[in-house]
């Protein structure tokens, strides 16, 4: 079951992110801040308006960054399959490159949420699948 976590909660970490564009069709993307608790290659949850999705990070010569979120972390690694949900939220909250957004750090390295700068949401934030579970998986990936 999924824990309801308010983002102005005293356990969640608030990041200032910024929107930015990604490559040749110049779709956005999420440059993450230093202080972002990611390494290049994580699959992380990123709660887009109540939707669980997935997002690999990446890295580049000015930072780490999220250049899509997917349904699924198969997706997630693999992304011309699937389609991009990072592209509707911004497209639904008028958010363009260049733009800040704030990026809630639910589960450090884990878990985090997507919002406007104001605005007040509250996270059904996933539990971590298990340890053992997702070994398995893993092995079974590569």
């Amino acid at each position: 079951m999924a824990e309801r976590v308010p983002s102005d909660h005293t356990a969640v970490t608030n990041l200032r992110a910024t929107l930015a564009r990604s490559g040749g069709i110049r779709r956005p993307c999420l440059r993450l801040p230093d202080d972002a608790a990611v390494e290049a290659d994580d699959v992380i949850r990123l709660l887009l308006d109540g939707t669980t999705t997935h997002a690999r990070v990446e890295s580049d010569s000015r930072g780490m960054l999220l250049r899509g979120a997917y349904d699924n972390e198969r997706l997630a690694r693999d992304p011309p399959d699937g389609e991009n949900q990072l592209v509707g939220w911004c497209r639904t909250h008028d958010r363009s490159p260049d733009d800040t957004v704030v990026l809630d750090e639910l589960d450090p390295g884990f878990c985090y949420g997507l919002r406007e700068p104001g605005n007040r949401l509250v996270y059904n934030v996933p539990r971590r699948p298990d340890e053992s579970l997702q070994d398995i998986a893993s092995s079974l990936r590569d």
